[in-house]
């Protein structure tokens, strides 16, 4: 395992938990301690966990990880996931694509699809469908956040309301217990609002660990939308939700199911 990819494991490790060893770190890599020391050290340096004797906690749990970290989590599972969730997308149709590293794999699933009409604030998906075939490609106007991409603000928000298209796919940061769709940024969460209220059919991508993070802005309940497509089957609490609601739960996997 690379030193990047392995860190941002660690990373995801020390969110879901609250605190990584050093030792329960160099067992689970099958490397030294003192290679996990380095990890450790490297991570601090740049901001994103802090040291305890033994081990290492997140410095923070009101700021996301860092872009191009996010991507490499779970990156073959977000992957699936875009392909499940193309595959409940038809030809000859419109949606919205938000901002999020699960929401990029969806886009790339949909190179081959023909017909659509995309109305995105995410740069990257711009990029990645530019020049497919059969695509009309509508970027909503605002202020760019260079950190990933993603076109954000109130010019973005009234940019979205002139639409009503087919299907909304959005991405958040953490899934609460309680059903709370959750992010870090204000103004990406209005954008996502405003996504939402403006499509007939809804679906949010998320990964499994969604489900074990937190994040202090509300998008809204999971009881709004009309679909989510996950890699692993949701904690019990929040799988009752999804089946009160009537949210169809599609699990991405090597033989994907689906459940209410």
């Amino acid at each position: 395992m690379e030193n990047r990819s392995r860190q941002s494991e660690i990373l995801a490790h020390a969110r879901l938990s609250g605190r990584v060893g050093v030792e329960d770190l160099a067992e689970l890599f099958a490397v030294t301690p003192q290679t996990i020391r380095r990890d450790l050290n490297e991570l601090c340096a740049r901001g994103l966990l802090s040291r305890v004797h033994g081990g290492a906690v997140p410095a923070h749990s009101v700021a996301n990880f860092d872009y191009r970290e996010r991507r490499a989590l779970a990156s073959e599972e977000k992957r699936r996931i875009g392909a499940a969730t193309a595959a409940l997308i038809p030809e000859h149709c419109s949606l919205f694509i938000n901002i999020g590293t699960t929401t990029e794999q969806v886009a790339r699933a949909l190179s081959g699809h023909r017909d659509l009409v995309i109305i995105t604030n995410n740069i990257n998906v711009v990029n990645i469908l530019s020049g497919t075939p059969g695509k009309e490609i509508i970027i909503a106007g605002g202020v760019l956040r260079p950190s990933d991409g993603g076109v954000v603000g109130e010019a973005a928000v009234d940019f979205i309301k002139q639409f009503k298209v087919d299907y909304a796919v959005i991405g958040a940061s953490a899934l609460d217990p309680d059903g709370s769709i959750l992010d870090y940024d204000y103004r990406e969460v209005k954008v996502a609002r405003a996504i939402l209220a403006n499509a007939r059919r809804s679906i949010l991508v998320a990964d499994h660990m969604k489900f074990a993070r937190t994040a202090p802005v509300r998008i809204g309940h999971v009881s709004t939308l009309d679909r989510i497509v996950t890699d692993a089957p949701p904690p019990s609490e929040f799988a009752a939700l999804c089946h009160e609601h009537g949210v169809v739960v599609d699990i991405a996997g090597a033989a994907s199911e689906a459940f209410t």
